[in-house]
């Protein structure tokens, strides 16, 4: 299900997104985070990476640290999640999901976890690892 299809309150239906949508893209300037939950997460390839399962908030700042993707694996027998910088993440607006440069095989290799043991998001070591893997600063 994509932002348009999760869009209970009409955002994306308002006239002042439609031309932005497609004409001035990358999509709306601001978008609300609960129509973000279950978008796809494709590669410059077309290939799936997953889909977003949760938008994290740095409640201090008000800013929006990571989407933790779910990737099946063994045939979707398993999941396993991944936290992804959300700088990382381009909108695509025309085919309704998510844009990441990345293989899903480097993927695969990324520092990832279950949903019973979620990393300490506060700590400054893993955060460091995690943005170096995707080469993405901290800022």
């Amino acid at each position: 299900m994509n932002y348009h299809e999760r869009d209970i309150y009409g955002i994306y239906n308002n006239p002042q997104f439609a031309p932005s949508l497609v004409a001035n893209g990358p999509g709306p300037h601001l978008m609300g985070a609960e129509t973000l939950i279950g978008n796809s997460v494709v590669n410059r390839s077309g290939q799936t990476l997953g889909d977003i399962k949760e938008i994290m908030l740095e409640v201090d700042t008000g800013r929006v640290g990571y989407a933790v993707l779910s990737f099946s694996t063994y045939f979707g027998l398993s999941e396993k999640l991944f936290a992804v910088p959300w700088k990382m993440l381009t909108l695509d607006p025309l085919q309704k999901c998510f844009v990441m440069d990345l293989s899903p095989e480097r993927l695969k290799n990324a520092p990832g976890f279950d949903k019973g043991h979620w990393p300490n998001m506060k700590d400054v070591e893993w955060e460091k690892s995690l943005h170096s893997f995707y080469g993405s600063n901290l800022s």
